[in-house]
């Protein structure tokens, strides 16, 4: 029994892992959606698109499947089809 200590004690200690790290803050918004970028352009995504809530960085498929991130600062507004 001494011995499963450890390893039940690094499984129950990991559950906390996710929220400690701040991971469950996501965002998920169904696409495609516009994204409206400071310089004034837009860019489209190919599907849905993910926000941190603390953050606020989203996160996006281009139409090639290409993941790209754009920062508070990188962007403006987005909307969504619904």
């Amino acid at each position: 029994m001494k011995k499963a200590f450890p390893i039940v004690f690094l499984i129950l200690s990991g559950c906390g892992l996710l929220e400690d790290t701040k991971l469950v803050d996501i965002l998920d918004v169904d696409g495609p959606c516009t994204i409206l970028l400071a310089d004034g352009t837009t860019v489209t995504s190919s599907g849905n698109i993910e926000i941190s809530k603390r953050t606020q960085a989203i996160t996006y498929r281009d139409e090639d499947g290409k993941i790209w991130s754009l920062f508070k600062d990188d962007y403006q507004s987005y909307s969504c089809q619904e």
